[in-house]
């Protein structure tokens, strides 16, 4: 093959190789606007379940867009407000225990009188069998957070059992209600550190 002839056969199959790639770039753009709009639903669905699940009763608010930001001890967390006539009733946030194997992600709703309305976990990589008690379809132990507050039980008594406190553990897994405990426990001190602002009360009592 002489040279002039190889070289229009390789600037040909540059141009194919060219032509595809952009093919198939706008093909995935095309896909992604298309589709982008579906998952933003699918996953605000997911979102707002999550909270409903640590939220009962009714509020008047569109929860997933009424929000404050503020610092925690890693980082900023989000909050999202309930609402009745403008006053704010309760707010939810997540929080993070680290067990067994790593981060245990909850979510946790408190009244604006400093109660948990729930806590859920969304979010761990803790044994089968063993740590995966925090699920509500495995154990009831989640469920019992529910009305408690940094009064009832004691400060100091926001411990498992092993710990000196009142909340049980698990035959074989103590780490991993540990770890949900201690990041309930301060899930409440920061609600009460931040009430004022989680409140939206910045300009007096309401």
């Amino acid at each position: 093959m002489k040279l002039e002839e190889l070289r229009t056969k390789l600037g040909y199959q540059a141009s194919l190789l060219g032509s595809v790639a952009l093919l198939t770039s706008a093909a995935l753009a095309f896909a992604s606007l298309a589709t982008g709009p579906d998952i933003k639903a699918a996953e605000e669905a997911d979102l707002k379940q999550s909270l409903t699940q640590v939220l009962p009763g009714s509020y008047d608010n569109e929860l997933l867009k009424d929000t404050v930001t503020l610092p925690g001890g890693e980082g900023e967390v989000l909050a999202w407000r309930a609402r009745n006539k403008g006053k704010v009733e309760a707010v939810v946030y997540r929080i993070t225990g680290y067990g067994y194997s790593g981060a245990i992600v909850c979510v946790m709703g408190v009244s604006r009188e400093g109660k948990l309305l729930g806590v859920r976990v969304i979010k761990h990589a803790e044994t089968p069998g063993l740590g995966d008690k925090i699920e509500p379809a495995k154990s009831d132990w989640i469920l019992n957070f529910t009305g408690k507050w940094l009064g009832e039980p004691s400060i100091d008594k926001w411990a498992v059992k092993k710990d000196g406190g009142v909340f049980d553990q698990f035959a074989g897994a103590t780490i991993t209600p540990r770890a949900v405990v201690k990041a309930v426990k301060e899930g409440l001190q920061f609600f009460e550190a931040n009430k004022v602002q989680l409140l939206d009360e910045a300009g007096g009592e309401k």
